[in-house]
């Protein structure tokens, strides 16, 4: 079978390019090992950025985004005992952003495509592509027990952190692998509760970060920054919320039954260049961030509002200025991502060799920028982001 883009994962950089790809009247197939169902039943939090929530509506996949998803226009930043709020409204000339899960967004995508005749490839299997240098790459796979093959004009490696597409650019040249491990973890709840607060709550305490989030008017999401090592063994419920009650210091935390556990182990990494012959990466394969500045899904949807366009030109008009563009164009955006998901991290994070000297320092840089227009407002900026164009 032959196709204009062939795209490996079906997340959410892979959906939305053959979304976006489809509405510029290119024909796409997307591959993933894995089902539809369990595509859709990993659940995964998600803060979508406004430029992310326009371009879901102004293409026709936000309708249960906006009837579902909690707007939030700004957050609140806790040290020392005392809550400072960051109105992203205000600051921003009304931006803001939404608490709308990953996995609802996958959800919106994989119905869309369907409805319009696109074809997802759900559970396959032996995935390999070939040919990326030449004029007509070639992605092997298996489905149902019979070798398929689709010959492709251009790939898109939308395969996840765990990719295999990225592994296709050689290194150390012209693939530079740019990388930062962090010495700590976040431990999430899942909690049957009311919302603690109206806005997200991102509190710096000597005891390590909390974040008081949220899921729904019924289910809540909270973290505990807590050592690498740690399991799920060892916090029990009640060492649980007796721990998110002293890091916000004072905040009213509403409790509920806790109906699930995990360790979230992050890092900070950019693959460079997000490209190679007729191969372009977009999402996680390309690029991954600390959750503390909720960019990842958002940077994977502006890649590939980026790529989207390149790769429509090159088909309508035979231009390939535009992808040969890519990996510079989409870096842009997503180091300055790394650079305030770095930031976020390191004034509201406690390090494991931090002295009284890191702490309140800390609080200093806290207090800077609560205090100071300027400094809330490139808060603000950067959480709600840019406009993609």
């Amino acid at each position: 079978m032959e196709i204009q883009v062939g795209i490996v994962g079906a997340g959410p950089a892979g959906l939305m390019l053959s979304h976006l790809l489809h509405q510029r009247g290119v024909e796409s197939v997307v591959l993933d090992t894995r089902t539809r169902e369990e595509i859709e039943g990993t659940i995964r939090a998600g803060v979508l950025e406004q430029s992310s929530v326009d371009l879901m509506t102004e293409t026709g996949v936000g309708d249960r985004v906006r009837e579902l998803g909690m707007v939030h226009e700004g957050i609140e930043l806790r040290f020392g005992g005392r809550g400072h709020r960051i109105d992203f409204a205000g600051l921003t000339g009304g931006r803001g952003v939404t608490i709308y899960p990953q996995h609802e967004v996958l959800k919106d995508l994989i119905a869309k495509r369907l409805a319009d005749g696109g074809d997802i490839r759900f559970g396959v299997s032996d995935v390999q592509v070939a040919g990326i240098t030449g004029d007509a790459p070639t992605i092997r796979y298996t489905q149902d027990g019979v070798e398929q093959e689709l010959t492709c004009g251009l790939v898109a490696g939308c395969d996840g952190s765990r990719t295999m597409t990225r592994f296709l650019i050689p290194a150390p040249n012209p693939r530079q692998d740019h990388f930062r491990q962090y010495p700590f973890a976040w431990f999430g709840i899942l909690a049957e509760a009311p919302p603690s607060s109206d806005e997200l709550i991102y509190a710096h305490h000597r005891n390590g970060f909390a974040l008081i989030s949220t899921r729904s008017a019924t289910v809540q999401r909270h973290y505990l920054q807590v050592d690498p090592n740690d399991t799920v063994e060892d916090w029990s419920d009640d060492r649980i919320w007796q721990e998110l009650h002293t890091r916000v210091e004072g905040a009213q935390i509403k409790e509920g039954p806790i109906f699930s556990k995990s360790v979230l182990h992050f890092r900070s990494f950019v693959c460079e260049p997000m490209q190679h012959g007729r191969l372009f990466l977009a999402g996680d394969a390309a690029h991954t961030v600390p959750p503390t500045g909720a960019k990842g899904m958002n940077l994977a949807i502006a890649d590939v509002y980026v790529l989207s366009r390149a790769m429509a030109r090159f088909f309508a008009e035979s231009d390939r200025t535009a992808l040969d563009a890519y990996t510079a164009t989409a870096l842009s955006r997503v180091w300055r991502a790394q650079h305030f998901s770095w930031w976020m991290t390191s004034i509201l994070h406690r390090m494991p060799e931090a002295s009284g000297f890191d702490h309140n320092r800390q609080l200093a840089e806290l207090d800077t920028v609560t205090r100071s227009r300027a400094g809330r407002t490139l808060l603000a900026e950067n959480y709600v982001g840019t406009p993609f164009d």
